[in-house]
């Protein structure tokens, strides 16, 4: 048997970031979130208002054209970068080319809802060399992960974590699902280290691979949490709580303790069968509220 840490509420309680009065949206950092197609912008907007309800001060989605007035219709707290389009209806092969002009952010998601059509294998494995060297964090989700398992010698960034499930993870390390299924620990534990990042390996008591050789295994969730969004939910929380200052690692536990825990909360008002991924969002401030 492996060792690990036991992710409970005892832990969590450690790792909340310090709220200052004397603040402005500054204080609590910027998440940059390269997100969205014309195909999924629910996971745009999911991902986006996850980092706000984590606590950041600021998000600027980044996505195609076609995308911003959806979201903006949806909710008025979103900034956005406008990447332009093309007629795949998903951010152009070429955009990395405007990212160089961004102000570098505190935190960086990528992956949520960006369809892994040719221009997205073109687009992110040129964004994430780009942030390569960079000590800003980044949260690597969804469609970039099955991009990157198809990408040779696939660029991490320095401070990197990748958000997969089961069949993520197996197309990533050509690992077979039932073996992954198998023994969770052992298969999160190879990933991290073979890919010198940090692992969350989602499913039931999700587990946090750290390449220095800690695992983590947390303790909240439900059947509430099984329902299409919630994955980019959780890599918007990282990323909020990482560009509050937190080290990647506690922002990461952080996050999935809390991202479980408004499932259960949820799942007790809505029934486990009810709760959508849009409901998940207003249970994270009731999540926070036993801790502050």
């Amino acid at each position: 048997m492996e060792n690990f840490v036991k992710v409970d509420r005892y832990y969590v309680s450690k790792l909340f970031p310090k709220r200052s009065e004397n603040s402005n949206k500054g204080t609590f950092g910027t998440v940059l979130n390269f997100a969205g197609s014309i195909y999924y912008p629910g996971a745009a907007l999911l991902s986006s208002l996850a980092a706000l309800r984590a606590g950041c001060g600021l998000v600027r989605l980044a996505t195609e054209s076609s995308v911003i007035p959806i979201i903006a219709s949806q909710t008025p707290d979103v900034t956005y970068i406008d990447l332009g389009n093309n007629e795949f209806g998903t951010i152009p092969k070429d955009a990395h080319k405007i990212v160089k002009e961004i102000k570098a952010p505190s935190a960086i998601a990528v992956g949520c809802g960006l369809s892994a059509l040719n221009p997205i294998k073109e687009f992110v494995p040129k964004l994430l060399k780009h942030y390569l060297e960079s000590s800003t964090p980044v949260i690597i989700d969804a469609d970039a992960i099955n991009v990157l398992s198809a990408t040779e010698n696939p660029p991490l960034p320095l401070n990197s974590v990748i958000t997969p499930h089961p069949l993520e993870l197996s197309r990533l390390i050509k690992v077979d699902v039932e073996q992954i299924q198998s023994d969770r620990l052992k298969w999160a534990n190879y990933a991290s280290s073979k890919l010198d990042c940090i692992v969350i390996l989602k499913g039931h008591n999700t587990i946090i691979s750290i390449p220095n050789g800690n695992t983590f295994v947390n303790t909240t969730g439900s059947s509430a949490l099984s329902h299409g969004g919630t994955g980019d939910i959780l890599c918007g929380m990282i990323a909020g709580f990482a560009a509050q200052g937190m080290k990647l690692e506690d922002a990461s536990i952080l996050a999935v303790y809390l991202h479980g825990r408004a499932g259960e909360i949820a799942g007790k008002k809505l029934s486990e069968y009810s709760v959508l991924a849009s409901d998940i969002l207003k249970f994270i401030p009731f999540a926070i509220k036993e801790f502050v």
